[in-house]
């Protein structure tokens, strides 16, 4: 057995015994709790953390793009856990600014609507790594338990196709849905765009560029953006190392996207950096959801603040105990499976309340 599938096969074995270990025996395991700023670490988390690097995974920013690849997609469904069922998959493939750009669509079992809501998403990947197969079971789980459409993107990926290529995809691809909505069994009046990490930022950016169509999306449901590439952050410091995303592997993924020693005109470009933006006022309503051991906490924070100053309806909530990448971890940590309810119960509820 190979190096790398010795690593998957630990990877496995952490994910088997932090869900199933009794809580008792997770904190005498996994060692005194960790608090960094204020937060204490969920304790099944940390013992994840801390057999993976008994693992000896390789981190991201050590390795190749396609090593970095196949590890990324490898993770997720290792940790994800059982597909929730839809009633259809449907794997199809619309004219992007770059040629042919692949998408799925996720339809929810049992609905009656005769036009569904839909999720435009945006997996994350810091732009570089994810696949649409790699984000299959959380695209599975959000379909069936928000009662939407869920319409997943293929973006191109960096560094063959660097920014904004990404924001282009998701332009081509939203103005797609919104034409082809009715003809899909999708409401255009009801299209959320979403994605977490950079796939929240390509939402971000696609709320901005769009806001003066004849059909803009109705919300945003952000799920720890990256929001700002100029500016320093506390988060970025306090959980830079050791929370499964580290501040070098976020060097790592911003050098393949935008190159080495960027312009501050380019840093501050509002295409890249969102919260750079003159202006939010008439974006869609947002949903911002973060992990309080993640170096992107604090940009997350501070774009929902400044949609709340503009005028933006906007709600943030902070999972304070939880790390960067939770959503693909609902498998083996209870927490993650409990933010990620909490999460589209907060869908469902704004949705529900559109036109009222």
């Amino acid at each position: 057995m190979q190096a790398k599938e010795i690593a998957r096969e630990m990877v496995g074995k952490a994910a088997y015994w932090a869900l199933r270990m009794p809580i008792s025996w997770v904190n005498i395991m996994a060692g005194p709790p960790v608090s960094v700023d204020g937060r204490t670490l969920d304790a099944r988390t940390q013992w994840l953390l801390t057999l993976m690097k008994r693992s000896g995974q390789k981190a991201l920013h050590e390795g190749t793009v396609a090593e970095g690849r196949e590890s990324y997609d490898a993770f997720l469904p290792l940790l994800s856990g059982k597909p929730h069922p839809v009633s259809e998959i449907v794997d199809r493939t619309i004219d992007g600014p770059g040629g042919k750009l692949r998408v799925r669509i996720y339809r929810p079992a049992d609905s009656v609507a005769r036009l569904l809501p839909a999720i435009l998403f945006f997996h994350g990947g810091g732009f570089t790594a994810g696949s649409l197969e790699g984000y299959d079971i959380p695209c599975r789980y959000f379909a069936a338990r928000t009662g939407c459409a869920v319409v997943s993107v293929d973006y191109r990926l960096a560094p063959e196709h660097r920014f904004p290529a990404p924001i282009d995809d998701a332009l081509a691809s939203f103005r797609w849905l919104s034409a082809e909505a009715v003809s899909l069994g999708i409401d255009p009046a009801r299209l959320v765009v979403g994605g977490d990490s950079a796939g929240g930022a390509i939402a971000t950016v696609l709320a901005q560029f769009t806001r003066g169509e004849r059909r803009p999306p109705c919300l945003q449901w952000l799920i720890y953006p990256v929001t700002d590439f100029a500016g320093e952050f506390p988060s970025r410091s306090s959980c830079g190392d050791g929370f499964l995303l580290t501040a070098k592997d976020m060097m790592w993924f911003r050098d393949h996207y935008i190159g080495r020693d960027p312009s501050q005109a380019l840093l501050e470009d509002p295409r890249l950096s969102p919260l750079r933006a003159a202006d939010l006022q008439g974006c869609a309503p947002a949903l911002i959801y973060t992990a309080g051991f993640d170096p992107l906490r604090d940009e997350g924070r501070a774009y929902a603040d400044r949609l709340q100053a503009a005028g933006v309806k906007t709600i943030h909530r902070e999972f304070e105990s939880l790390i960067h990448g939770f959503i693909g971890m609902r498998g083996v940590l209870q927490g993650a499976a409990r933010a990620m309810d909490d999460m589209v119960a907060g869908l469902r509820h704004e949705l529900a309340q559109l036109g009222r």
